[in-house]
Protein backbone atom coordinates (compact mmCIF):
# COMPACT_ATOMS: atom_id res chain seq x y z
CA UNK A 1 0.00 0.00 0.00
CA UNK A 2 1.05 3.56 -0.64
CA UNK A 3 -0.07 6.75 1.02
CA UNK A 4 0.15 10.36 -0.10
CA UNK A 5 -0.54 13.42 2.04
CA UNK A 6 -0.31 17.10 1.22
CA UNK A 7 -0.59 20.33 3.16
CA UNK A 8 -1.18 23.95 2.24
CA UNK A 9 -1.77 26.28 5.15
CA UNK A 10 -0.26 28.75 7.57
CA UNK A 11 1.76 26.39 9.78
CA UNK A 12 5.13 24.81 8.84
CA UNK A 13 4.32 21.89 6.54
CA UNK A 14 7.17 19.54 7.51
CA UNK A 15 5.87 18.56 10.95
CA UNK A 16 2.26 18.28 9.81
CA UNK A 17 3.20 16.00 6.91
CA UNK A 18 5.44 13.79 9.08
CA UNK A 19 2.61 13.43 11.61
CA UNK A 20 0.17 12.50 8.84
CA UNK A 21 2.59 9.90 7.47
CA UNK A 22 2.89 8.40 10.95
CA UNK A 23 -0.89 7.94 10.95
CA UNK A 24 -0.53 5.89 7.73
CA UNK A 25 2.07 3.50 9.16
CA UNK A 26 -0.53 0.80 9.80
CA UNK A 27 -0.88 0.34 6.04
CA UNK A 28 2.65 -0.99 5.64
CA UNK A 29 5.44 0.49 3.54
CA UNK A 30 9.17 0.17 2.87
CA UNK A 31 10.17 3.77 2.20
CA UNK A 32 8.97 7.33 2.70
CA UNK A 33 9.68 10.78 1.34
CA UNK A 34 8.81 14.42 1.83
CA UNK A 35 9.07 17.55 -0.35
CA UNK A 36 8.32 21.14 0.58
CA UNK A 37 8.24 24.28 -1.52
CA UNK A 38 11.07 26.62 -0.70
CA UNK A 39 11.75 30.23 -1.51
CA UNK A 40 12.54 31.37 -5.04
CA UNK A 41 10.94 28.25 -6.51
CA UNK A 42 13.36 25.82 -4.88
CA UNK A 43 12.10 22.41 -3.80
CA UNK A 44 13.50 20.82 -0.65
CA UNK A 45 13.13 17.03 -0.46
CA UNK A 46 14.35 13.97 1.34
CA UNK A 47 13.62 10.27 1.04
CA UNK A 48 14.57 7.29 3.17
CA UNK A 49 14.28 3.51 2.95
CA UNK A 50 12.84 1.61 5.87
CA UNK A 51 10.69 2.94 8.67
CA UNK A 52 9.38 6.48 8.90
CA UNK A 53 11.79 7.08 11.78
CA UNK A 54 14.63 7.06 9.21
CA UNK A 55 12.98 9.92 7.32
CA UNK A 56 12.27 11.82 10.54
CA UNK A 57 15.93 11.47 11.52
CA UNK A 58 17.07 12.66 8.07
CA UNK A 59 15.04 15.88 8.23
CA UNK A 60 15.13 16.68 11.94
CA UNK A 61 17.82 19.35 11.59
CA UNK A 62 16.36 20.99 8.48
CA UNK A 63 14.86 24.44 8.83
CA UNK A 64 12.21 24.12 6.16
CA UNK A 65 9.70 26.77 7.18
CA UNK A 66 7.51 26.29 4.13
CA UNK A 67 3.77 26.08 4.53
CA UNK A 68 3.31 23.93 1.40
CA UNK A 69 4.41 20.33 1.00
CA UNK A 70 3.69 16.71 0.17
CA UNK A 71 4.76 13.39 1.64
CA UNK A 72 4.43 9.73 0.73
CA UNK A 73 4.95 6.20 1.91
CA UNK A 74 5.65 3.48 -0.63
CA UNK A 75 5.46 -0.28 -0.72
CA UNK A 76 7.66 -1.59 -3.53
CA UNK A 77 5.95 -4.55 -5.12
CA UNK A 78 7.24 -6.64 -7.96
CA UNK A 79 5.38 -8.78 -10.41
Amino acid sequence: MCGIVGYIGTRPAKEIILHALARLEYRGYDSAGIAVAGTNGHLHWEKAAGKLSALVEAVKTTSWGSTVGIGHTRWATHG
